[in-house]
């Protein structure tokens, strides 16, 4: 089993940054992907960023260029720098683990990031 356990998550005005936290404990295979999430109320939960074992990332198109996802393999955590927030990144972002074997996802609880205009 795994848990993820998020932070950082927050209220910023327009321009401003935050930076979340994911923890990841239980079995972690090195091969799992870990990403973040975002979810908007009535709207479907969209991809914001994920980051392999290896280092290789990926963004949507929304947030390259002032959204940066990393990783520290040795601490099983992964961090979303987030600059230049604007009011439409407000969202509940969830830290996700893809595992490769069996495809499976894993979930952490979410955490609230409203951005003020």
């Amino acid at each position: 089993q795994v848990q993820l356990v998020e932070s950082g998550g927050g209220l910023v005005q327009t321009g401003g940054s935050l930076r979340l936290s994911c923890a990841a404990s239980g079995s972690i295979f090195s091969s799992d992907r870990m990403g973040w999430y975002r979810q908007l109320p009535g709207k479907q939960r969209e991809l914001v960023a994920t980051v392999t074992s290896g280092g290789s990332t990926d963004y949507a198109d929304s947030v390259k260029g002032r959204f940066t996802i990393s990783r520290d393999n040795a601490k099983n955590t992964a961090y979303l720098q987030m600059n230049s927030l604007k009011p439409e990144d407000t969202a509940v972002y969830y830290c996700n683990l893809f595992r490769y074997f069996g495809y499976v996802n894993y979930w952490g609880q979410g955490t609230q990031v409203t951005v003020s205009s």
